[in-house]
């Protein structure tokens, strides 16, 4: 997704139940980690949250809240990886009071992870979970402060979406787009097709 089909997206699901949980979840994002570096972002063991990282990152740049941009924790860091690569997993358990992890997980975190959150958790770190659906998260979710579901009804068009959608709205200092008035449900609904199948809006009236 670019940024118009994010902005789209966003207002299309603006008022419903789930964009309300993201508006408070990134309001917790913005807030918990007090210093540059102290968002810890950390994805399973299978799913490495790239695409989170470089949007918080940009996020940061454009919002003037360093505090958003991540240190991104790595499950098994390659030979030569660069320093801002090269952050292992026992990162966490060194996380205090003032810093936040942010756990992104689609699939099964694994027990690894869930120890070092734990301990991280100990020592005063706030912990934020973005998961895919409860079943495979379920203790994970148990050791978070905040956590944002992504629903399976499809509300929300996958879970990469939702991540794009929770970095554009983490960077707003009011939680809002503030992108000029409102348009009708119809109107945003044609607007998204559009962007995404590159036709004309008008073939789904």
């Amino acid at each position: 997704m670019d940024s118009a089909q994010t902005d789209l997206l966003r207002e299309l699901l603006d008022g419903t139940a789930w964009f309300g949980e993201c508006r408070g979840f990134a309001r917790s994002l913005r807030r918990a980690p007090r210093t540059p570096g102290g968002l810890l972002l950390v994805g399973t063991p299978e799913e490495e949250p790239w695409h989170l990282a470089a949007h918080l990152d940009t996020e940061a740049g454009l919002s003037g809240l360093p505090q958003l941009a991540p240190t991104l924790i790595r499950h098994r860091v390659p030979d030569g990886a660069p320093p801002h690569l090269a952050v292992p997993l026992n990162r966490l358990v060194e996380a205090r009071r003032g810093e936040a992890v942010l756990v992104v997980a689609p699939d099964d975190p694994g027990v690894p992870l869930l120890e070092r959150v734990d301990d991280a958790r100990r020592r005063g770190a706030a912990i934020l979970t973005v998961a895919e659906g409860e079943e495979t998260s379920g203790e994970l979710l148990s050791l978070s402060h905040d956590a944002l579901l992504v629903p399976e009804n499809g509300v929300v068009p996958g879970f990469d979406a939702a991540q794009h959608l929770l970095a554009a709205t983490a960077g707003e200092l009011d939680g809002r787009g503030g992108r000029g008035a409102r348009r009708g449900f119809r109107d945003r609904l044609t607007a998204f097709i559009d962007q995404l199948s590159g036709g004309s809006a008008d073939t789904y009236r």
